[in-house]
């Protein structure tokens, strides 16, 4: 449960709650409900639109950057190709210096960072350097590593993080081969290792680390961290003989683990219906892969699955949507009583 109930939000739900326990008079519940559902003020809307605009037109530029260079490459030398790129990440640098902490200047320094990549591909495509694939992501992450440590900024963690699971995917590939149990290990690699970062995320947030209480990212590292897991858990669940290996075993127990921490962060916060979502779905995949399963391997009735197989899938969805309305329910009445 959170630590302070005035933390949490002033849902309709919990507003009707409180004015049934004879907390809210009637004024005071149509007041409350009217500034719970009213529209954002002026100045929040402005504040929304600058940043949201200047994220777009950072990734276009970014974009633009890119095919530049890729419909020009023929026509420019090597210095010519190196040097553009240089001064427009000396320029991002440099703005993102001036500009500090605002909104403006953490764009900036993630477009230094982007550019980053496009150096090191135009470097070893001059020089023939022979690099694999996977020493650009990982040199990559290594030089805008210290950016990355001091900007405080979700969006330069997340390419870190994207870096770091490209150069991990491009090096078991070229490195470990393409075999089912390669694959399956490579999937428990990065199911373990988003989980990670998910868990540690959540931890300093707990903390109250101010530039961690967004809670977009943690939503996108719970389903990097689900995918590969539930895909293991398919796989134990469909394997036969050697197709049940240790690996799709222990990511369904990484699955397990994962749903329980996600209830206990639906509990601790103000509702995360997004991650109780996330594993219903999940709950929804593994239990009909087990009853497909069972109908066609176990039983041999095709025809029968056929039949069963979406009246399960509509009651489980039944069911799941019936349970996060009353754990939505649920959060913002027993909270306050």
């Amino acid at each position: 449960m959170p630590k302070d109930f005035l933390d949490l939000e002033a849902t309709p739900e919990r507003l009707h709650a409180l004015a049934d326990a004879g907390i809210l008079s009637p004024d005071a519940y149509g007041r409350a409900l009217h500034l719970a559902v009213a529209s954002p003020a002026r100045p929040a809307w402005r504040a929304f639109l600058s940043t949201t605009l200047m994220a777009l037109g950072s990734l276009l530029v970014l974009a633009g950057v890119v095919y530049f260079f890729a419909y020009n490459w023929a026509e420019m030398g090597r210095f010519t190709k190196l040097g553009l790129i240089c001064l427009g990440m000396a320029g991002a640098a440099v703005g993102a210096w001036r500009l500090g902490d605002r909104p403006a200047g953490q764009f900036a320094l993630l477009a230094a960072a982007v550019l980053v990549g496009p150096l090191l591909a135009v470097y070893g495509q001059a020089y023939q350097t022979g690099a694999d694939p996977y020493e650009l992501f990982i040199g990559w992450c290594v030089l805008i590593l210290p950016w990355v440590a001091l900007a405080r900024f979700t969006p330069l963690w997340m390419l870190q993080l994207v870096l770091v699971n490209t150069g991990v995917i491009l090096f078991w590939g070229q490195r470990m081969g393409h075999s089912d149990a390669h694959e399956a290990r490579l999937a428990l690699v990065l199911g373990l290792l988003n989980g990670f970062v998910w868990a540690t995320y959540e931890h300093f947030a707990n903390l109250k680390v101010a530039w961690l209480q967004g809670r977009w990212m943690p939503r996108v590292l719970s389903l990097m961290t689900l995918t590969p897991l539930v895909g293991l858990g398919i796989l134990f669940i469909v394997g036969e003989g050697s197709g049940r290996s240790l690996e799709s075993g222990v990511g369904l127990l990484g699955v397990l683990g994962a749903l329980v921490a996600i209830y206990a962060l639906h509990r601790h916060l103000h509702g995360e219906l997004f991650l109780l979502t996330v594993g219903a779905v999940s709950v929804i995949t593994l239990v009909t892969t087990a009853a497909g399963y069972f109908f066609i391997k176990v039983t041999h009735a095709e025809e029968m699955t056929l039949f069963f197989l979406p009246l399960l899938l509509i009651g489980e969805v039944g069911l799941a949507v019936y349970w996060l309305r009353h754990e939505s329910q649920a959060t913002g009445v027993s909270e306050e009583t």
